[in-house]
Parts: structure tokens; C-alpha cells; sequence
């Protein structure tokens, strides 16, 4: 595939709707029933992120979820953890091609895509906390339907009370904790129709990376819903867990923070994921150029012949 290829999203309103959760941002709606536009992709380590802003994420989110998509859509959130996966793991890195869209989740991510050429204006990192919350608030206008599934029975129940405290008009029509083991064919069955019979247009997945994205996959195509796989966004919203400071997060330090409140269960995933995912960024890079000179000096040839 090559690189910088088009996808489409919707047309959004000429009027931004501004956030009532913060005065300083505004995002775009889209519009019902109009045309496409298009949006540059990037390939960052071999798996193509869509380059947008923050607004232009949950349009594209909630354009997926008005569209009639009987084999659904999934969505996933990229940071270096989840493209040093990829990297490593063929399988892996096969679904996230072929996902519906892929969104830079990571400062490192968005960096490494202005580094390639991105053109797209404001395109930045889209944090998967401000996509859900975006995405419930403006769904309230268009009656978007919200299921969650993911983490434990507790943290679940207090993210539904959370998110129906902060937007009392949002439509909540689902939370399931699944057990922590591999479902059951059966069970997959059971919670694809349990879904589908709820209405529901976006499935939120916490369940961990990469469990929440082989499950958004799957949820996707068995119960044809829009399936977010949105990481640790459950215990940061429920209360659970502290966010980490807004200056850490716009300097792309936020990793620091993750690892020092959870320093045994995540240095692995800082130490050898965020350098796993430079390496690939850099060698997917240097592959990529190498290949344009040897074009270039073909076309020369030929042109010289």
C-alpha cells in the first residue's frame, strides 16, 4: 500500500460545537447524510495512522456510528507499546492494516508522523481519555448509543455513573466486566448478541493492549457495532487511577507519570516497547526512502535511455 493514501470521513458543519466540558476546545460535528472528505494516512512502523486533529477524530468516530454498517468498524488508539507489538508480531500488525482507523494515541507517535511529512493542519496525538469523553458528549446530540465493556464490575459501574454525571443526556444502554480469561466460543456468541440486542452503536473496549484490540476486531464484525479499543481511559474516568498532569501530557511526558505510579507492572513495556517502536519507526523509515532513490534512479535511467 503506499504511503499518504486517502481515506474518507465525513463532511462536518461549517459551526463548531464547542465542548461543554472545556470552553477552550471545539470540535466538529458531522453533518447527517452528506458527502466524504478526505484525510491523509501515514505509515508509522508499518501500520497506517490516520494524521487528523483531536475534533476530526471524533467526527470520524461518530461518522462511523450513524453510518448503516452491518459489518461494523473498528477502531483503535496507537501508542509506541502498541506499534512495538506490532512490530513484532505479524498477526498483530495484519489487523491493525486492516483496521477501520487507526489514531495516533502517543506523542512519540504523532512526532514520528510530522517526521514523515504530515500535512494535515493541527494534526496532533488523540488522547484516548479526550476521545471518549468527546465522543459521549457530542453524542448527545445525535442520540449515540454507548456500550462498556472491560475492567472489573466496580470500576465499569463507576465509569457509567461518571459519564452520566458529566453528560445526564448521554445514552448508556450497556456495561459487561468479562473475566480476565479467553472467552468461549459460546461466550463470544452470547456477548456479541447481548450487544446487538442493546442498540448500541459504539462499543467502548478496556480490556488492555493487545487483548481490547483482537476483541474490537471481533466485536466488529459479530455483533457489527462501532468497537473502540480504548486502553487504561476506564480507570482514569472512573476515578480509579490520576491522570497525569496537562503540562506532562502536552510535553509527551506522560509516559513518565503512567510508569511512576505503576512502576513493577509497566517498566517493561517503557524500557524495551519505547525502544522497540524507535527502531521500527526508524528502520520502516529508512526502507521507505531507500526505495524512493531507487525509483528516482530508474525513472532517471529510463529517461536518459
Amino acid at each position: 500500500m503506499p504511503e499518504n493514501t486517502a481515506i474518507t470521513v465525513s463532511d462536518v458543519d461549517a459551526a463548531s460545537i464547542p465542548l461543554q466540558r472545556s470552553k477552550n476546545i471545539k470540535v466538529v460535528v458531522p453533518a447527517p447524510d452528506t458527502a466524504a472528505t478526505p484525510t491523509q494516512r501515514i505509515y508509522c512502523a508499518r501500520v497506517p495512522i490516520s494524521a487528523c486533529t483531536p475534533g476530526v477524530a471524533v467526527a470520524q468516530v461518530l461518522h462511523l456510528a450513524r453510518k448503516n454498517r452491518s459489518e461494523g468498524a473498528d477502531v483503535h488508539l496507537c501508542n509506541a507499546y502498541t506499534l512495538s507489538l506490532a512490530d513484532q508480531n505479524a498477526g498483530y500488525r495484519f489487523m491493525l492494516q486492516n483496521a477501520s482507523l487507526n489514531l495516533a494515541d502517543g506523542k512519540s507517535v504523532a512526532w514520528m508522523n510530522k517526521l514523515v511529512g504530515v500535512t494535515a493542519e493541527g494534526a496532533d496525538r488523540v488522547r484516548g481519555n479526550d476521545l471518549f469523553l468527546d465522543v459521549v458528549e457530542q453524542g448527545q446530540f445525535h442520540g449515540t448509543r454507548h456500550y462498556l465493556l472491560g475492567s472489573t464490575p466496580e470500576v465499569v459501574e463507576k465509569l457509567r455513573d461518571e459519564l452520566l454525571r458529566r453528560f445526564p443526556a448521554a445514552s448508556i444502554v450497556g456495561v459487561e466486566s468479562p473475566p480476565f480469561r479467553p472467552l468461549t466460543d459460546d461466550e463470544r456468541a452470547e456477548q456479541a448478541a447481548r450487544i446487538r440486542e442493546s442498540g448500541a452503536d459504539i462499543v467502548w473496549v478496556g480490556l488492555g493492549t493487545p487483548k481490547q484490540d483482537r476483541a474490537a476486531v471481533e466485536l466488529a464484525r459479530d455483533a457489527g457495532v462501532v468497537a473502540v479499543a480504548i486502553g487504561a481511559a476506564f480507570d482514569f474516568i472512573a476515578g480509579n487511577k490520576p491522570e497525569a498532569p496537562t503540562w506532562m501530557q502536552h510535553s509527551g511526558l506522560e509516559w513518565v507519570h503512567r510508569f511512576s505510579s505503576e512502576p513493577r507492572r509497566l517498566w517493561r513495556r517503557y524500557l524495551f516497547g519505547n525502544s522497540r517502536f524507535v527502531y521500527a519507526a526508524y528502520r520502516y523509515r529508512r526502507a521507505q526512502t531507500h526505495a524512493k532513490a531507487v525509483l528516482e534512479t530508474a525513472r532517471q535511467c529510463r529517461s536518459a535511455a
